[in-house]
């Protein structure tokens, strides 16, 4: 418990999603759509989705302030993922984006998306990319869960196992 006063746990929101976990989930994101990467953290996960085939708007501004695409894909700060599906809620579109299990649990999910919720659940934890302070990248060993949690997604099924 003592690294949740650290300075490098404050900077806990620098993960990045690797490519692979775009291409885990590619074939439920719809090609017809403009997608909106809507956090950009170091602009390399726009870049998966448009290398994996989708219109992808992925710019450096203010997700709170700002209304693009059709459909929101993305991994936003978990530290703000309260606030994030608060604004995601008030946009109501259809989104999915990565957070960690216990996500569905808090009140959030259970107030602004209880029934309509729809989660894939990865076969492996997702193993995000760390920015260090000195500017170097390290493969984070992931030690919880993350779910994509899905909304007006039509899924066909509302829990996907991932093989």
């Amino acid at each position: 418990m003592a690294g949740f006063h650290t300075k490098t746990f404050l900077k806990h929101d620098d993960y990045m999603t690797p490519k692979y976990a775009w291409e885990n989930i590619k074939e439920f994101i719809p090609k017809d759509k403009i997608i909106w990467e809507a956090f950009y953290g170091d602009g390399e996960s726009g870049k998966h989705l448009e290398n994996l085939g989708f219109n992808v708007i992925h710019e450096e501004i203010d997700f709170f302030h700002n209304d693009k695409g059709d459909i929101i894909v993305s991994n936003p700060p978990f530290s703000d993922k309260n606030k994030t599906l608060e604004r995601l809620k008030d946009l109501d579109k259809p989104f999915i984006i990565i957070l960690p299990q216990p996500a569905i649990n808090t009140k959030s999910i259970r107030e602004f998306f209880k029934d309509d919720i729809q989660i894939i659940i990865p076969r492996r934890r997702i193993q995000f990319i760390k920015h260090t302070d000195d500017g170097n990248e390290t493969q984070n060993r992931c030690n919880f869960d993350c779910f994509y949690y899905c909304y007006k997604m039509n899924l066909p099924r509302d829990i996907i196992f991932l093989e």
